[in-house]
């Protein structure tokens, strides 16, 4: 039979161990729950670039309004270039050009209309205003803008952002963890967030994951 000592020490073991354990598991099951997140906020913000650059496709500028962009998604179209045939190598040997193939009926290239949502999301699940809001955080939008900047050589270039901050999308994790991360992105001068695009350098609609 044990011992007041003895029960007293083995259920110290038994914390200990424990604590112990859950040292180690909680930073790792941290990092699960934080990648998991980030993915699925990075997805949304492909999204949002998709359509921004659909949209630039055809009117010249992309929109810092998710209204205007939500209302481009669900009502606007896409020019799509269906094409039969192809040039040959031998064809071309005949100087047979793309041109003279299409006069000479050897080829047809037509052009139809194609609704955004199906060309762009025709395999996404979710609906089109749900673009705006920040996956894990109900309710909460992405920040969103676009504005016109002027390079140095002089040309006018469209450009748009859209972000969200780290603690916005985190709410419910370890509140030290994500300080922590914030802290390492500020000590190297980046976003402490998640974004893509920029207000302030044409950088190709770049992500700041990528």
């Amino acid at each position: 039979m044990k011992t007041a000592f003895q029960i007293v020490l083995s259920i110290a073991i038994i914390v200990l161990g424990y604590m112990c354990y859950e040292s180690i598991q909680r930073p790792v099951r941290f990092d699960r729950e934080f990648n998991e997140r980030r993915d699925k906020v990075i997805d949304r913000l492909r999204d949002i670039r998709s359509a921004q650059l659909a949209y630039r496709s055809i009117h010249r500028e992309f929109t810092g309004s998710f209204d205007t962009l939500i209302n481009f998604i669900a009502n606007d179209s896409l020019a799509l270039v269906r094409m039969e045939g192809m040039i040959t190598d031998s064809m071309l040997e005949a100087g047979i050009t793309d041109r003279i193939a299409l006069e000479m009926g050897l080829i047809t290239r037509d052009t139809v209309r194609i609704s955004v949502r199906d060309s762009l999301f025709r395999r996404k699940p979710w609906i089109v205003d749900s673009i705006r809001f920040v996956p894990y955080a109900p309710g909460t939008e992405f920040e969103l803008g676009a504005t016109i900047l002027e390079t140095a050589s002089g040309v006018d270039v469209p450009v748009f952002e859209a972000k969200v901050h780290n603690n916005v999308f985190t709410k419910g994790l370890n509140r030290q963890e994500v300080i922590n991360i914030n802290h390492r992105l500020r000590e190297l001068e980046r976003y402490p967030g998640l974004r893509v695009g920029s207000l302030e350098e044409a950088n190709n609609s770049a992500g700041n994951w990528e």
